[in-house]
């Protein structure tokens, strides 16, 4: 294969490479660089590798299987740069008040990085090495408020769990690799067969990913970590970060494990139904916003369980979908939630009483993103919740879907209480009148629009299934 075609295929990491290139280049400068002026130009070349995906894509396989590009995981890889540039430009004023703006950018875009490498692995090993570089940089970045002693306790549980969850997919990829004598995804789909060994090595890869997606019962540093994390850190951790992770979880199930169904039928019911009434339940007591964002966040990785336990090709193209609708939903609220962070430190949930009266477009743009987050219809969190029950009857699990429907009402509880605190509660102190600024706004606008047009462009679903790889 030329040369050409080798960068074709790598532009995405190219792209995130020379970035980072860029931002040690100004790290060793004896000057200071000005924050306003690297932010905007991070942004520009985020928007560029957002772009990217207009020059479409074609199946490649690199270094000896270690790396397959094709038209869906461009598609990934340019929703996960979406979902970056909308963490840098909703941070734009935490950011431009930080003087080591230059190494939250650099710890990112590693971790960023490190999800493109593990959505193109084509082998267990190149997979488990872009889940470390993805990983660590994370961990570093939930301790970004180096003088709160909730981030260090965040950044500690992150790399804890994390190690915890990493060593049980090594163990579980050696047990894998001695009983089929490959690494190769191509391989292990036709060389693995149902023995107690291998059972056993997908039960450590499998508790491993859920870690990784906060998957009930793996789900116990995630509260803490998005509550101590910057909040830019836990956007991020949140729909970047699990989005990736998802998209690998999705290919492995249903490439390499597919002999195992059975398996893992059972564990992912399961799995899909702690995580559903646990994270609903949770998440009705919470005071802190962050927090209870993130048992919002199990609750949803529930409903993505949920679509795994239907036909490949179905639930693939729901949870895509639904993940593209997450991420301008959950970062609409969390653009939201950062910017009155940084500009009043408040975060709980009355503190947002009155919060209309002083501040109508932030208020719209939050309650517009927990309307989707809950599935209110006529939003696009509806369809997207839809389609991942529609997915998960396509096998005639009717009792997990009914349970899963009747804990989406449940949700509406705890998303319309925070709604009704914001335009119903009054408040004779509420959060003053905050000014974004431009870059921040236009980044909301940008999640509404696409809350918008996912909710009345089907054109975007049938490109999905369009693009969804039969295995």
């Amino acid at each position: 294969m030329m040369a050409l075609d080798i960068i074709i295929a790598m532009k995405h990491e190219l792209m995130i490479g020379f970035i980072i290139f860029l931002l040690l280049f100004w790290k060793i400068r004896t000057d200071e660089p000005n924050p306003s002026e690297v932010i905007s130009v991070v942004n520009g070349l985020l928007l560029a590798t957002v772009l990217l995906f207009l020059f479409g894509s074609k199946d490649v396989v690199l270094f000896n299987q270690m790396f397959k590009g094709n038209e869906l995981i461009l598609f990934q890889k340019s929703m996960l740069s979406l979902g970056m540039l909308i963490v840098s430009a909703i941070s734009f004023a935490w950011l431009k008040n930080n003087k080591n703006f230059l190494e939250f950018y650099i710890l990112l875009l590693s971790s960023l990085l490190g999800m493109f490498f593990m959505i193109s692995s084509a082998n267990m090993l190149m997979f488990y090495l872009g889940l470390e570089l993805s990983t660590i940089p994370l961990a570093a970045a939930a301790n970004f408020d180096l003088q709160k002693r909730k981030s260090s306790e965040a950044a500690m549980k992150l790399i804890l769990s994390s190690a915890f969850s990493s060593a049980l997919l090594l163990l579980g990829i050696s047990f894998i690799y001695g009983s089929t004598g490959t690494l190769l995804f191509s391989e292990l789909s036709v060389s693995l067969v149902e023995n107690p060994l291998s059972i056993f090595a997908f039960i450590l890869i499998f508790a491993g990913f859920a870690f990784k997606i906060s998957a009930v019962p793996f789900h116990l540093w995630t509260a803490d970590v998005y509550e101590g994390s910057p909040i830019p850190v836990t956007a991020f951790l949140s729909v970047v970060s699990k989005a990736a992770v998802t998209f690998v979880f999705v290919s492995v199930l249903f490439q390499v494990f597919q002999s195992l169904a059975l398996t893992w039928t059972i564990a992912i019911s399961l799995m899909a139904f702690l995580s559903i009434v646990i994270g609903n339940l949770f998440a009705i007591r919470q005071q802190n916003i962050k927090r209870f964002l993130a048992f919002s966040a199990i609750a949803q990785v529930g409903y993505i369980l949920v679509a795994m336990l239907g036909f490949a090709e179905v639930a693939q193209s729901s949870i895509f979908f639904f993940l593209l609708i997450y991420l301008f939903s959950n970062l609409a609220a969390f653009g939201v939630i950062g910017i009155i962070s940084e500009h009043t430190g408040k975060e709980n949930i009355d503190d947002y009483k009155g919060f209309y009266q002083t501040n109508k477009f932030l208020s719209w743009v939050l309650a517009i993103g927990l309307f989707a987050l809950a599935g209110v219809p006529p939003t696009a969190g509806f369809f997207g919740k839809f389609f991942l029950l529609m997915a998960g009857a396509s096998k005639g699990n009717y009792i997990l879907i009914i349970i899963a429907a009747l804990n989406m009402v449940i949700s509406f509880y705890y998303y319309l209480r925070i709604v009704k605190v914001i335009f119903m509660d009054s408040n004779e102190n509420p959060i003053a009148k905050t000014e974004a600024g431009l870059i921040p706004n236009l980044a909301l606008l940008l999640c509404m629009a696409g809350l918008i047009v996912l909710s009345v462009y089907g054109p975007i679903y049938e490109y999905i299934v369009s693009i969804v790889q039969p295995y």
